[in-house]
């Protein structure tokens, strides 16, 4: 079983990239499912229906979220939709799913989507206790847990690899837009990596235009962020080879 993390789409860029490289990369891999971060894809901030659909027809399984899930209004009118998944540890009765179940190839996939707090500025609860919670509850019908930390601290996502070692498949981060080169299998059995890194504009400050970000850091006024402009996209995503027998990770393949 092959299963392929896609970094964080960004803008109209992040999207045609995807659409021209991820069926390639999905043949020439044999990957089995394919998650991909959605939630900025909206030119920087959040997901349009559009969006979303252009996303699986480019052959993604599953749609993961984050601090801007609620970035375009549109959102609630699929928020539902079973391909969707927003962060778990939202407050209780908010719509959507935090995490759902997908079968593929006689095996049972859970995919968690939880949101840091460390850094955040964003009134959620606790992604540690929730996460726990929905791994108890799921652990003995499913065959593998896959878990989008979508965090801004390192130090953060590297804690969450070591309280759910063991208990899960595999954890990545999302949201920092800059692929790690610290993949790894834990001591307990877990694949990790901090974070997948992006798709969308090459030549940007994490898909933001460079005079933007530049002007923010230097005068420290605010300056609204807005999608770099060029044709040059990047593509980052990540493979996780799974057992068929064990349902545990056997190798990690960064795709820059």
């Amino acid at each position: 079983m092959n299963i392929l993390a896609v970094g964080d789409i960004v803008g109209l860029i992040g999207i045609k990239e995807l659409k021209e490289r991820l069926p390639k990369v999905r043949e020439q891999n044999n990957i089995d499912f394919v998650i991909v971060n959605g939630e900025n894809a909206a030119e920087g901030i959040g997901i349009t229906e559009s969006n979303f659909k252009d996303i699986l027809l480019s052959g993604a399984d599953c749609v993961t979220m984050g601090n801007h899930t609620w970035g375009k209004k549109e959102i609630f009118k699929f928020i539902n939709a079973p391909q969707l998944i927003r962060p778990a540890n939202y407050p209780k009765g908010v719509c959507g799913k935090g995490y759902n179940i997908y079968t593929v190839n006689n095996k049972k996939i859970a995919v968690i989507n939880l949101l840091g707090r460390a850094e955040m500025n964003i009134m959620i609860d606790n992604p540690f206790e929730i996460g726990k919670n929905i791994i108890d509850k799921i652990k003995k019908s499913v065959d593998i847990i896959v878990v989008d930390f979508h965090a801004e601290a390192t130090a953060e996502k590297k804690a969450m690899g070591f309280y759910l070692d063991g208990e899960i498949t595999i954890l990545f981060g999302t949201h920092t837009h800059i692929q790690t080169a610290d993949e790894q299998i834990l001591e307990k059995g877990t694949a990790y990596i901090t974070d997948i890194g992006m798709t969308g504009p090459r030549n940007s400050v994490i898909g933001m235009d460079k005079n933007v970000a530049l002007k923010r850091f230097i005068t420290a006024l605010p300056e609204k962020y807005k999608i770099a402009e060029g044709k040059e996209a990047m593509y980052n995503s990540v493979m996780f080879k799974v057992n068929n027998d064990t349902n545990k990770v056997e190798s990690i393949t960064r795709i820059n």
